[in-house]
C-alpha cells in the first residue's frame, strides 16, 4: 500500500516542479523530499522522475501515478475536513420521547430543520422504559422522560414542569366526585399514573382508578381527548397534550384546587461525546419546553 505522506510529496512536487519550493510549502527539507521520491520509486520497483540537474520530467509510470493521486490526495483533505468539522446544524440527531412532549417539541425542532435544511430530525415517540434503554444502548442522542432513571450511564437533568389536567366533555362545569364516576374514565397507557397523580392529590374518595368504569381507551395521544369531547367520559392528560387538541370548545379543563406537574428530563448517555448539531437541538428544545 501506498503511504499517502509519501504520495502528497510527490503530487506536491510535481503541481510545484521545484524541489525547494515543494520543501518550503510542505515544511521539509529538500533532501527530505528526494527521500520520499526514492522511498516511492522503490516501492513501486519503477523510476518516476526523469532527472536533468535541477529539472525534472515525469516517466509514464510518474504521469499515472500523478493523474491518480491527486484524486486520492484531494480525497483525503476532503475526508480530514469532513472528520475534524462540527457543524451547528448540520446532520442527523436522533430524539425520543412521550407523547405529550413530542406533540409540543417535535414540530418546534422541524420548525429549526426547515430553517437549517442539513440539520436532519430523527423523532420517535415512546414511553420512558423505552426511551431510557435507547439512550443506554446509543440508540438515541438526545431522550426526554417524565421519570428518572434505573440505568448509572443514562445522565438525566430536570428541564421543565409539564401540568397534568383533568379533561370533562364542555356541558361539565363542576368535576365532583359523583360526575366523574358518572362520566367513566377514557383511558390511555399513563392514565392510571397520571390519575393517581392529580386525582389522588385533589379527592379524598381516590383510591385506584379502577374506581372508575372505563368507557373508552388509546393509545394515540392526539386522539384521546376525542371520546371525550362526545361526551364519552373523562380522562387526566399533560398540558401539552390537551393544549394539542384542535377543538378545544368541545372539552372542558378543569384547574383543581391542588396542581400537580411532571418533571421533565433531559436525558442523555453519560460517557457520550456531544456533537455541536445535538448540542443545537437540545438548546432548542430547552427553549421551546421552558
Amino acid at each position: 500500500m501506498i503511504n499517502p505522506v509519501l504520495l502528497r510529496s510527490f503530487c506536491t512536487l510535481v503541481e510545484v516542479g521545484h524541489f525547494t519550493r515543494s520543501a518550503e510549502r510542505l515544511n521539509m527539507t529538500q533532501s527530505g523530499i528526494s527521500q520520499h521520491i526514492r522511498k516511492l520509486e522503490e516501492q513501486l520497483g519503477q523510476d518516476l522522475l526523469i532527472r536533468e540537474g535541477k529539472q525534472f520530467t515525469l516517466t509514464d509510470a510518474g504521469q499515472r501515478l500523478y493523474t491518480e493521486g491527486k484524486q486520492i490526495i484531494y480525497s483525503l483533505s476532503e475526508l480530514e475536513q469532513r472528520v475534524t468539522t462540527d457543524p451547528a446544524f448540520e446532520g442527523l440527531v436522533r430524539v425520543m420521547s412521550p407523547g405529550s412532549i413530542g406533540l409540543k417539541l417535535y414540530r418546534s425542532l422541524l420548525t429549526l430543520q426547515a430553517e437549517h435544511p442539513l440539520l436532519v430530525i430523527d423523532y420517535r415517540f415512546a414511553p420512558n422504559a423505552t426511551i431510557e434503554k435507547a439512550i443506554a444502548e446509543h440508540a438515541v442522542d438526545i431522550g426526554f422522560m417524565t421519570s428518572s432513571s434505573t440505568l448509572a450511564e443514562v445522565s438525566l437533568k430536570p428541564i421543565a414542569e409539564e401540568s397534568l389536567l383533568l379533561i370533562t366533555p364542555a356541558h361539565i362545569e363542576e368535576p365532583s366526585w359523583q360526575a366523574l364516576m358518572q362520566l367513566g374514565f377514557i383511558d390511555h397507557p399513563d392514565g392510571a399514573f397520571h390519575s393517581s397523580l392529580l386525582l389522588g392529590a385533589n379527592y379524598p374518595e381516590f383510591k385506584h382508578y379502577n374506581q372508575f368504569k372505563k368507557t373508552g381507551f388509546s393509545n394515540q395521544i392526539s386522539l384521546i381527548l376525542e371520546p371525550v369531547s362526545l361526551g364519552l367520559g373523562f380522562t387526566v392528560l399533560p398540558a401539552y397534550a390537551v393544549a394539542d387538541f384542535p377543538h378545544p370548545e368541545k372539552v372542558k379543563i378543569h384547574h383543581l384546587k391542588i396542581p400537580v406537574s411532571e418533571t421533565l428530563y433531559l436525558g442523555v448517555h453519560l460517557n457520550k461525546f456531544m456533537p455541536s448539531r445535538v448540542n443545537s437541538v437540545m438548546v432548542a428544545a430547552k427553549h421551546c419546553l421552558q
